[in-house]
């Protein structure tokens, strides 16, 4: 097989193999959380990267700016995020995480990791050692170009 074949083939597999996982990872949301995935996903956005612009948003989640003005709306009507003016230019609002945000962020988070944990309990420790290996080479796969 040639290297070509191999790596086209394990491409297959572990895009498989990922999208599986995320999408089992997407069940385990707390039944009390009523924030949509989208929202989810901007909120882990701005804990991640700090305050942006709804421009910023939008491009980072690869989505319109209007898409993300209603996400935003939303979030902010929930009190999980806050819009102020940008320092520098007043016709920008730049988007906060607030303590809302965060907690409902970190309910997610934990009731994620707890189903992963139990799920990686049942591994043997070759199979933990393999995937702590592998971590990092999946997140350099999955930053930006």
């Amino acid at each position: 097989m040639s290297t070509h074949d191999d790596s086209t083939a394990l491409a297959a597999d572990l895009r498989w193999a990922v999208m599986w996982l995320r999408r089992r990872l997407a069940r385990e949301r707390h039944p009390d959380n009523q924030v949509s995935i989208p929202a989810m996903s901007v909120l882990a956005a701005l804990n991640r990267r700090g305050d942006l612009t709804l421009g910023e948003l939008a491009a980072w989640e690869r989505v319109q700016p209007p898409s993300m003005t209603r996400t935003v709306k939303c979030l902010e009507q929930d009190g999980h995020v806050v819009r102020s003016p940008h320092p520098t230019d007043g016709r920008v609002a730049v988007v906060s995480l607030t303590d809302s945000g965060r907690a409902v962020l970190a309910a997610d988070r934990d009731r994620r990791d707890a189903w992963l944990a139990h799920r990686l309990a049942d591994l043997t420790p070759d199979e933990r050692d393999a995937l702590r290996r592998a971590t990092p080479i999946l997140q350099r796969l999955a930053q930006e170009d």
